[in-house]
């Protein structure tokens, strides 16, 4: 990815019901990758859960935010999978990396 770009955080505390999260985290993933302006993902689970969207445009990012099946993710995790969570929505302005391989 080229910046500038768009970063969506979105951290998370699961609830105890977490019945048929699992399926809807990946049809969501996979419905996110065919939206407009979406350029990757980047998720990890333990005590609390961080996942990190990144989208060429705010635009793209307000677009996904009212898809339809995705507001219905939205709801599902607010009744049902999460106890707490926050979005942060940031714009990348430098990108490094190291890899040793």
């Amino acid at each position: 990815m080229t910046p500038p770009y768009y970063a969506v955080i979105f951290t998370s505390k699961q609830s105890e019901d977490t019945s048929g999260y699992s399926e809807m985290a990946e049809f969501i993933e996979n419905l996110a990758k065919q939206q407009p302006g979406f350029l990757g993902i980047d998720s990890a689970r333990s005590t609390i859960g961080i996942t990190v969207s990144y989208w060429k445009t705010l635009e793209d990012i307000t677009n996904w935010k009212q898809q339809t099946d995705h507001l219905q993710a939205q709801q599902l995790g607010r009744s049902q999978w999460y106890t707490f969570y926050n979005v942060k929505i940031c714009k990348v302005e430098r990108e490094y990396e190291f890899s040793a391989t």
